[in-house]
């Protein structure tokens, strides 16, 4: 314990970026456990997809959906969902919902939305189309 107090009396900048550091890996942890919205391995998203029905929401815009996106996606954009106009999805809140962005980063807080607006199971498509694409999956260019 006592190396312990030595090195923070010597290095208080790492000491305190380190346990900033902590406290956001913790904060992180318990938001993921504690939020409806779960995020879900490519895998997961294929069974969800084809044993019960899932939608994928892609929140990419309109030109990277484009490029290529997972088939059968519903390409909405983020203002859209945040506006709370999700038009064309409001057929589907008791299906399997998966938002799905560009690399799982941006899309956990519109997911958050969408389920606040009712929408039953919503999911996050971990590592988003990137990962997707990166295990050779088949993605669909056009529309």
């Amino acid at each position: 314990m006592q190396e312990i107090m030595q090195f923070v009396s010597r290095h208080p900048v790492l000491s305190i970026a380190w346990v900033g550091l902590l406290l956001a890996v913790l904060v992180t942890t318990f938001k993921g456990l504690a939020s409806k919205v779960k995020v879900i391995s490519r895998g997961e998203a294929t069974r969800l997809i084809n044993k019960e029905d899932a939608v994928v929401v892609d929140v990419r815009q309109r030109d990277d959906f484009r490029k290529g996106h997972i088939a059968n996606a519903i390409n909405v954009l983020p203002n859209e969902i945040k506006a709370g106009n999700v038009g064309e999805l409001e057929k589907h809140k008791n299906k399997p919902i998966i938002v799905v962005d560009a690399n799982g980063m941006s899309s956990q807080e519109l997911a958050g939305a969408l389920s606040k607006a009712g929408f039953e199971q919503v999911t996050v498509l971990k590592e988003g189309v990137a990962g997707w694409s990166g295990e050779n999956l088949p993605l669909v260019r056009g529309k």
